[in-house]
């Protein structure tokens, strides 16, 4: 397992790999992620060529294939075994061999894990017999998996009830890319985007890795866009199809889900997404919802002043909605999409909401802007249904804080510093009264404005009692 290129940020990831495999004892490391987050690439940084025996699942392959890759990897190092007919030989000979190295380290790579359980195999549990009652009694072996399909890795590798329960030593998410580190990214690959341009680049891809890499520098985000989602034969024309296959193994109902959750913006109950989705009411749904939030494509939350009832299932994930928003609907298969689109309503329409999702999945960064981070507080929406005499409204971001005091977030996405009309800020003012006259809340209300570069000043910005802007989320 050679080394590779330049890795951008993964700072912790990378210190907690070191520091697991330096330890004086047997390791069993999972590592976890969306597909393309960079989770090899992770690896093959830290571990390089102190790997003694690398195997990679093949995809979309059965026991047989998967036990001649197995044999083929091992044979290089000990040409004297014969094919293995079973997973527990297999393993029974990788120990064998692993016997005969002597003192020091024992680095193990299985990539690709889950692609290695096939129908009737019976891997897991030769791969629980492996680890229990040969590996795990050593001091020098350091057993590192990893594998894109997470729900896998989370139901039978981290959250394991059987065999494996508490057997792995450590585990380490590897999530997209921050905003921070995807302008790290773009530096450092010679790219000249601007903050805006590297947030756009963000909204559309989610920070994923592998995205990034098939961007050029000579090209400007609108042209980078169009070649590899519009072109024909884009390299991300087919991802959708792609990503939500390799995750999940029956992924036709993850895929009705998000497209029902697609529809609606600020999320749907339960029983409006069952309505919506036509799919059934039972444990089958709760799994798939729950491997979803899991993935990072959806979350569940409750309402500011809502009830468990009231909990509302949102669409999450940037490149999922940038599909469905674009991708999807590209009927005439205009080549330019993108770039004729910028300035269009469309365009407009969802760079707000993405740009809310961006700041939905930066809240953490967002709280340390506000100087926060320390506090007990959740993150939640507020919608009003309305009555007779007045129409609903709808706040899409409150922070509300142990400190009685509730942070107001009106999220605007511009190309220059945002001005409050006064349209908007008569919006502003009936939201608040209309938040504290029907959620009966007693806590102190902080109106903050998250923008792209700020406000200009004029007669109603006064009113904004705090500000975040794309460059504070990336600085924090």
């Amino acid at each position: 397992m050679a080394k590779i290129g330049k890795i951008i940020g993964r700072e912790r990831e990378t210190r907690l790999l070191k520091e697991y495999i330096d330890s004086d004892k047997s390791e069993f490391i999972a590592i976890y992620g969306r597909r393309r987050v960079g989770k090899t690439y992770l690896i093959r940084n830290v571990v390089g060529e102190k790997a003694c025996f690398s195997l990679t699942g093949m995809e979309n392959a059965g026991l047989k294939e998967q036990l001649t890759n197995f044999y083929i990897t091992l044979r290089k190092k000990r040409s004297d075994i014969p094919l293995p007919s079973s997973w527990l030989e297999a393993f029974d000979q990788l120990e064998s061999w692993l016997e005969t190295l002597g003192k020091g380290k024992k680095i193990i790579v299985v990539d690709e894990l889950p692609w290695l359980d096939t129908v009737r195999s019976s891997f897991v549990a030769a791969f629980e017999h492996f680890w229990n009652d040969w590996a795990s009694a050593r001091n020098d072996i350091k057993l590192i998996v990893c594998g894109s399909a997470t729900s896998w890795m989370i139901d039978n590798i981290i959250n394991n009830r059987g065999g494996l329960h508490n057997r792995k030593t450590h585990q380490i998410y590897v999530a997209p890319f921050t905003l921070a580190e995807s302008k790290q990214y773009f530096k450092a690959f010679g790219f000249r985007y601007a903050d805006k341009e590297v947030a756009e680049c963000h909204m559309i891809m989610g920070g994923v890795a592998y995205y990034y890499s098939l961007m050029l520098p000579s090209e400007s985000v609108a042209q980078n866009v169009d070649r590899l989602f519009f072109c024909s034969n884009g390299e991300l024309s087919n991802e959708f199809e792609n990503l939500y296959r390799s995750l999940f193994k029956r992924s036709e109902d993850h895929i009705r889900i998000v497209t029902a959750l697609a529809s609606k913006d600020k999320g749907l109950t339960r029983k409006r997404l069952i309505e919506t989705s036509g799919l059934n009411n039972n444990q089958k749904l709760t799994i798939t919802l729950d491997e979803l939030e899991k993935c990072g494509f959806i979350r569940n939350y409750t309402p500011f002043d809502g009830t468990k009832r009231d909990t509302l299932y949102q669409l999450v994930d940037s490149y999922t909605l940038f599909y469905f928003h674009f991708v999807k609907g590209n009927n005439y298969h205009d080549e330019h999409l993108w770039t004729h689109s910028i300035n269009s309503p469309r365009y407009r329409a969802w760079s707000g909401y993405a740009f809310e999702m961006l700041c939905l999945n930066h809240i953490e960064q967002i709280k340390k802007a506000l100087g926060i981070s320390g506090m007990q507080n959740r993150a939640c929406s507020w919608i009003w249904k309305g009555d007779e005499e007045s129409q609903g409204t709808q706040i899409d971001l409150l922070i509300d804080r142990a400190d009685q005091t509730v942070n107001v977030c009106e999220i605007k996405f511009a190309r220059s510093e945002y001005k409050i009309t006064k349209s908007d800020y008569e919006n502003i003012e009936n939201k608040l009264e209309t938040l504290l006259q029907h959620s009966k809340t007693r806590k102190s209300l902080m109106l903050t404005m998250i923008t792209s570069f700020g406000l200009a000043t004029n007669q109603y910005s006064g009113r904004v009692q705090s500000q975040v802007t794309i460059a504070d989320i990336m600085n924090n």
